[in-house]
């Protein structure tokens, strides 16, 4: 072969060598900052995203919110207070060891000795009384009463291995303890930029396209379009809704889009007789907390116009809410509207309930966590003030504000949250905080009712749908009249990517790698 001939066949086939080692990598961008590795550590959103592709639970969860078998294979209730597991055979962790009941004990244990935990995972193990192993591939789980949303618990959490389970957070975070079944081995975790996976060959079920993946931390909305507009990112997450539009007319990238079970809503302090942030116009403190009148917190709720913001701001990516849960989510309840907008009613629920003149207050926001936070919350202060309350905005990196959140640092706060019920989700944010059982754990208010409770606990305890379902429409509906939080809109999930990558869009909104693939 003349030299000419050969040094153009080393350039070619240094080139397909090249492409074929960016075809088996997949780079995605994300929308949010990670703080642990540790699958038991902090329960958000971002952590939990990566966990699901080193660690699996026993139940899954497809992209339609609906329960899929994961590392249990089949389960049923044997009496009203006890679960039988039927566990996945041969499955193996990233270390060679093979996974049995003897790991899901362990991992059931974990999250309650982690008490330093910001968003605690307690909240799904606390009911769980007693753990039998009948053999090494069946597990039996005893409630103290009747609780048909075990399997659904169980979904949030992860199967580590029993050697792993005895180790810290910092050994999750260094990699020491990554040690998970799921579709890829971890390789690094680069605080606030990157984490980095391998695919696992040995991966019980479909094996993911991808050799290698990065995670890109790509916290900036700006940030985030650009990398991907730059080819530095193959596909990113939660995209800005002003780009939303310019995207789809791209020829070289398409959009994934789904409706979300994802609501957002705000919390209000509801205990504390001096919350903080909160003054009369003056700065000077209240003689009592205005958050504790209803009449407030519905002038609080009329004060907001939700259309606008679905419009305007989210630019029809979000729908109004009136309940916790998006309309396909179980338990949604319809009677419940969204509150129309009526400044003039707020202003005389404000002076009938003492605040003729208003009064002041800190609107306190994360400003990348949820699509277009921080624009929806100077929004909202703007239309607070348009009725009396004159509203401050303090916004900051997610990582920042869930740790000031769960320390009982603010009194009007901002919060996203998706969940398979109405009752699934009212435990967790509304219900009367019992750290012992498990309830009211996001409840950073501290709104509590009885009667809201005891709907919520006897929905959990029937595992008859029909009549579950109607136990939850009813918490939901008293919860919202009372309103326990106020609700803002629900969202639409967006995926971008390039045009010969296909997305499977979920309800949960989780960017998972081993549910793209490149278009053949």
């Amino acid at each position: 072969m003349p030299r000419l001939g050969r040094l153009f066949l080393v350039i070619l086939l240094a080139g397909l060598a090249s492409l074929s080692a960016r075809a088996a990598d997949l780079h995605i961008g994300l929308a949010a900052d990670v703080t642990s590795m540790d699958p038991h550590f902090h329960n958000i959103g971002p952590n939990n995203l990566v966990a699901w592709h080193v660690f699996e639970a026993l139940t899954h969860v497809d992209e339609n919110a609906r329960l899929v078998p994961g590392l249990a294979t089949s389960w049923h209730a044997i009496n009203p207070t006890t679960w039988e597991f039927k566990l996945r055979r041969g499955v193996k962790f990233h270390d060679g060891s093979t996974f049995t009941a003897e790991d899901d004990i362990a991992s059931l244990d974990r999250p309650a000795r982690l008490t330093a935990s910001p968003g605690p995972f307690t909240t799904f193990t606390k009911l769980i009384v007693a753990k039998e192993i009948v053999d090494p591939y069946t597990l039996r789980l005893k409630t103290a009463a009747p609780y048909a949303m075990l399997p659904y618990d169980l979904n949030s959490i992860f199967i580590v291995s029993k050697k792993a389970a005895a180790m810290a957070t910092a050994d999750f975070d260094s990699g020491k303890a990554m040690i998970g079944t799921g579709p890829f081995r971890f390789i690094a975790f680069k605080r606030g930029d990157r984490i980095e996976l391998a695919r696992n060959d040995h991966y019980w079920g479909a094996k993911p396209q991808w050799e290698h993946v990065t995670l890109r931390i790509l916290a900036s909305d700006p940030a985030r379009i650009a990398a991907l507009l730059a080819g530095d990112v193959d596909a990113i997450e939660s995209i800005p809704t002003a780009d939303a539009a310019r995207l789809k007319r791209n020829p070289k990238f398409r959009l994934e889009q789904k409706v979300s079970w994802r609501t957002i809503f705000f919390i209000l302090d509801q205990s504390r007789d001096t919350p903080p942030f909160v003054t009369n116009i003056a700065g000077k403190p209240l003689a009592k907390n205005p958050f504790k009148d209803a009449r407030v917190r519905l002038a609080i709720s009329k004060a907001i116009d939700r259309r606008a913001i679905a419009e305007r701001i989210m630019e029809g990516l979000a729908a109004p809410a009136s309940n916790l849960v998006a309309p396909a989510i179980f338990g949604h309840a319809a009677a419940l509207k969204p509150e129309a907008y009526d400044p003039q009613g707020a202003r005389a629920l404000l002076a009938q309930a003492g605040y003729p003149d208003g009064f002041s207050l800190t609107l306190h926001a994360p400003n990348n966590r949820y699509a277009n936070d921080d624009q929806i919350a100077q929004a909202v202060a703007q239309m607070l003030a348009r009725v009396g309350i004159r509203t401050r905005v303090e916004t900051m990196p997610a990582a920042v504000y869930f740790s000031r959140a769960r320390k009982d640092e603010f009194s009007f706060a901002m919060l996203g949250w998706g969940s398979f019920s109405a009752d699934l989700a009212l435990r967790s944010l509304v219900m009367t905080p019992d750290a012992a059982r498990g309830y009211g754990a996001w409840n950073w208010g501290h709104y509590s009712n009885p009667k809201v409770d005891r709907l919520v606990i006897d929905a959990l305890a029937t595992t008859d749908d029909r009549k579950r379902e109607t136990l939850a429409r009813e918490a939901m509906t008293l919860a919202m009249r009372d309103l326990a939080v106020i609700p803002l809109h629900h969202q639409l999930a967006t995926w971008a990517m390039r045009r010969d990558l296909a997305y499977v869009a979920r309800t949960d909104e989780y960017t998972f790698a081993q549910g793209f693939s490149a278009k053949r």
